[in-house]
């Protein structure tokens, strides 16, 4: 393990998209974002994906790498309210004939930062111009800490059937660094109230790799959260890029974990919840065999999109808030990340696009090859073939052979490779992103230069 953690532990892509949002640049714009809609409105059979940003919090957790505004003065987060119903009507006058959905999903932020009343005020916006699938996927991210009783059961009477709550690390010492302090009492209430009021799944992220984590601290965070029995658990490498957000040089670098210790507390949550009875998910997911997710990968049917692993496959995603970002029609569109510059936009009557990027033929084969890895663990060769109209053998003649040459994913026990197919071994898991690099063709540019752009593989 040393010496495989000596070869890949080294910056990449999560692979959240592909290309990724480094590629995305200022020639997608709103213009461009109108004629995708105009696109996807000639489907009006198929649902859609949408997710809402709502970006506030009463304060900033250190390791946080979303988007997010720290404030407690409300009169802010009411105008917000008030141009995200623009950008809702907005989106509904450019989708006229398309007006179905099979996933949403709140994040942040803290959704949960505001009262019940206003996020019945966000869900009645939507729902005057779309409606829900029978079996549609509605989530939001909750943080325990500010979320009462009475906004949990706002939320599921509005329709909300999916939960998901940050732990990170119930260990005193670890949530102190990183200005996080929940009990575990106060998770498993929410936890115990959600199930009460009816939700039919709840999600608990942890993050591995935060300062002063340990095998003993993290083996009994592990045991608390499975007590809890969540239908999903998230457990997440931590993205340490003081680079890009500046609140993490407030993070003791001294006591974060080296790789070697990562890789510890991943296989440390791989066993316990191996021996819980989930199932993994990809690189870092956990699910209870009856979970929809675990079904899906079963069945080879997994799907990944910005909101995560889904086994809803909408085509198009549209995104609402600052930050948030849309894949529509083949085209990625984010919204500006400053408050200002939302507003001006909406203002003007145009959507608050800020960057994108819109997909070529090879970006199409890519980004399947990656999904699949990525998702399911495994590529059907002769299904891509089929699909796109190659021969994979010729087509990706430099990333097999970089795949099968000495110290590389093949000769390392990650993936096995035949004509028929590529498969992610259980070892390959913890570096499938290293795998899904070889088929990055923007890699080498992106990895040229002398400042970093991505966290650490491990």
């Amino acid at each position: 393990m040393a010496d495989l953690l000596a070869r890949y532990d080294r910056p990449g892509p999560r692979y959240t998209s592909y290309p990724t949002a480094v590629e995305f640049h200022e020639g997608v714009n709103d213009a461009v974002y109108v004629e995708s809609l105009a696109r996807a409105d000639a489907f009006p059979d198929e649902p859609l994906s949408v997710y809402v940003h709502l970006p506030f919090c009463e304060e900033r957790c250190a390791y946080c790498g979303c988007n997010v505004v720290i404030t407690k003065h409300r009169d802010v987060t009411d105008r917000y309210l008030d141009y995200l119903d623009r950008e809702i009507d907005l989106l509904a006058a450019h989708l006229p004939h398309r007006r179905t959905i099979s996933q949403l999903h709140w994040g942040g932020g803290t959704p949960t930062y505001y009262t019940a009343a206003e996020l019945e005020r966000v869900f009645a916006r939507l729902t005057r111009h779309f409606t829900f699938t029978p079996d549609a996927e509605i989530g939001v991210e909750i943080d325990p800490r500010v979320t009462s009783p009475g906004q949990l059961s706002t939320l599921r009477r509005l329709g909300f059937n999916r939960l998901s709550m940050g732990v990170q690390d119930f260990a005193p010492e670890v949530q102190e660094a990183v200005n996080r302090i929940q009990s575990y009492e106060l998770t498993k209430s929410l936890v115990d109230h959600a199930r009460a009021l009816g939700f039919r799944s709840v999600n608990i992220d942890l993050i591995y790799g935060l300062p002063y984590q340990t095998t003993d601290g993290f083996a009994r965070t592990l045991e608390q959260v499975i007590t809890l029995r969540p239908e999903r658990v998230a457990v997440y490498s931590f993205a340490f890029v003081p680079w890009m957000k500046a609140h993490m040089k407030r993070l003791p670098e001294e006591g974060l974990p080296g790789a070697d210790l990562k890789i510890a507390l991943l296989a440390l949550a791989q066993d316990a919840f191996g021996a819980a009875g989930y199932r993994q998910i990809g690189m870092d997911h956990f699910a209870l065999p009856e979970d929809e997710l675990a079904r899906a990968l079963e069945a080879r049917t997994l799907h990944r999109n910005f909101m995560g692993y889904t086994v809803q496959s909408a085509r198009d995603m549209v995104a609402l808030g600052i930050s948030g970002i849309g894949d529509v029609q083949g085209t990625f569109v984010q919204n500006t990340k400053k408050l200002n510059e939302y507003y001006a936009a909406l203002d003007a009557g145009r959507f608050p696009v800020e960057r994108g990027y819109a997909l070529d033929a090879d970006d199409r084969v890519r980004r399947h090859v990656i999904t699949e890895l990525m998702c399911n663990g495994h590529l059907d060769i002769r299904e891509v073939e089929r699909r796109f109209g190659i021969v994979f053998a010729e087509y990706f003649a430099r990333e097999l052979a970089e795949l099968a040459a000495p110290g590389s994913p093949a000769a390392d026990g990650l993936v096995t490779v035949t004509a028929e197919a590529i498969d992610v071994t259980p070892l390959g898991r913890m570096f499938v992103r290293n795998v899904c690099m070889v088929f990055d063709r923007y890699l080498q540019a992106r990895t040229s230069g002398s400042k970093p752009v991505f966290s650490r593989t491990v």
